[in-house]
């Protein structure tokens, strides 16, 4: 045992009280025998599943009204826990966003501004900080940021991939694990990511965990397994009314991967979706039959939505409700009251990171953008955020301008880099943003404040 003192605590404490008394930076380990019984007053901390898939846009699920997907596992945690209706990402891009989960900051201030630069070692992400906090982790999946991969500080296990560019293949992808590449013939990725995240969470462990699972899914080329393709083959597809079968080919759309019609790929799209939920319910049927879903904390979401032909657009980047929108559903079971509630308050990408800090009873660093849920988990009326900043940076050669913009409940107003002009849409009365108030005498009046409160949102003032 060590040197230091310990007094004898009567009454119940917390894991985290009882660390500061045993030492600071002497961790769980010491605690648990400083403490022999401690089943603390609260609670153990949780253990923490966060699942990250890609391009997946938010009203892609049965529970928010599809026409025909069927997504029975993410219906499940929804209604098991908490559905945020308006979840968004502040940049609407792979990597800018996936920077954005792991260090609760916006992209200009991480640094992944784009597809192009790259992740600088200095950053500090929550798997860090919950490792330095006494939890086993885990990052399993798509890291998908620019150049080398990293020096990734607070990880137990890394497994990840980094073939085309890092985008990976739906068959037959090569994984690095632990850094050594590994073949991995015959093998469906989302079904393999999978199987190594159940590996990690059905270890025997004195600690709390936290698995970050990155999923390719659901990414072009929209390859669902062998078992689903035709799955939605003879659907009504419900395509917006202005999309046009071959937008999939036009004004630079060819750099995004989608060399088919427009029904085609949506088709496969959603089959791919059904496999993702299928390997998320492998994953909830095992912490479930481990005995651990009391404990643990899931969070589900994207980095970023995705177009259909709505603007005539594919792919994400603009500003609009398709493209920056996400589905976000946390499950907590005994923790959440009343499950299957639908929250309404604005959450974003980089409220991430505190918010698993916070529910694990550890500091949230001041550098750190984003604010923690929990306050609202359980009071939707908490105070909370009025409005919030989007940015896009360029990324060649990507006909996309840079551009900032605010998102408030009912307003989002859009400044562009270069020649196009700036928008304003009332999302109350048109929230599919065909009509841009910019000119209008509704819009000039709204617009004074709007330019104010994005200066300050740009200077960093929480609004």
């Amino acid at each position: 045992m060590p040197n230091n003192k310990i007094n004898i605590i009567e009454k119940p404490v917390t894991r985290r009280e009882a660390i500061k008394t045993v030492g600071g930076a002497l961790a769980v380990s010491l605690a648990s025998q400083a403490f022999p019984n401690l089943l603390f007053a609260k609670e153990q901390r949780p253990n923490i599943v966060f699942i990250l898939s890609d391009d997946h846009r938010w009203d892609c699920l049965s529970c928010m009204g599809h026409p025909f997907i069927k997504t029975p596992n993410m219906d499940s945690l929804a209604r098991e826990g908490v559905l945020f209706e308006n979840a968004f990402v502040t940049t609407s891009l792979c990597s800018p966003s996936r920077a954005s989960f792991l260090t609760g900051q916006y992209a200009h201030t991480h640094g992944v501004k784009n597809n192009i630069t790259t992740w600088n070692d200095s950053n500090v992400t929550f798997l860090e900080i919950l490792k330095d906090a006494g939890y086993d982790t885990a990052f399993i999946g798509k890291w998908h940021m620019p150049g080398r991969l990293p020096h990734l500080r607070g990880v137990d296990e890394f497994i990840t991939f980094t073939i085309q560019q890092g985008q990976g293949r739906y068959f037959d992808c090569p994984l690095i694990i632990n850094g050594k590449e590994t073949p991995r013939p015959g093998k469906y990725i989302t079904e393999d990511l999978t199987d190594f995240a159940l590996e990690f969470i059905s270890r025997k462990r004195d600690n709390p965990f936290c698995l970050y699972l990155s999923h390719k899914a659901v990414h072009h080329q929209f390859l669902p397994p062998p078992e689903l393709r035709g799955l939605y083959k003879d659907v009504k597809l419900h395509l917006p009314k202005d999309a046009d079968p071959w937008c999939t080919w036009v004004d630079g759309a060819l750099w995004y991967g989608t060399i088919s019609k427009l029904d085609y790929l949506y088709r496969r799209y959603c089959e791919t979706i059904v496999a993702l939920d299928q390997q998320i319910g492998r994953l909830v049927k095992r912490l479930d039959q481990l005995g651990l879903s009391d404990n643990t904390v899931i969070i589900y979401t994207t980095d970023n939505g995705y177009f259909w032909g709505e603007h005539h657009l594919v792919d994400k980047r603009w500003p609009y409700e398709e493209s920056i929108r996400i589905p976000f559903i946390v499950r907590y079971p005994g923790h959440i009251k009343n499950p299957g509630r639908r929250i309404p308050n604005m959450v974003l990408n980089i409220d991430v990171a505190p918010t698993l800090l916070d529910l694990a009873e550890v500091d949230i660093p001041k550098n750190m953008e984003g604010i923690s849920i929990k306050p609202i988990l359980n009071n939707s009326g908490a105070p909370w955020r009025k409005a919030w900043l989007y940015e896009y940076f360029e990324d060649y050669p990507y006909q996309v301008p840079e551009m900032n913009g605010i998102r408030t409940d009912r307003y989002k107003y859009i400044e562009y880099k270069g020649k196009k002009k700036a928008e304003l849409f009332d999302l109350s009365n048109d929230p599919h943003e065909y009509h841009n108030i910019i000119k209008t005498p509704k819009g000039m009046e709204r617009l004074p404040e709007l330019r104010k409160m994005l200066a300050q949102l740009k200077q960093g003032v929480r609004l």
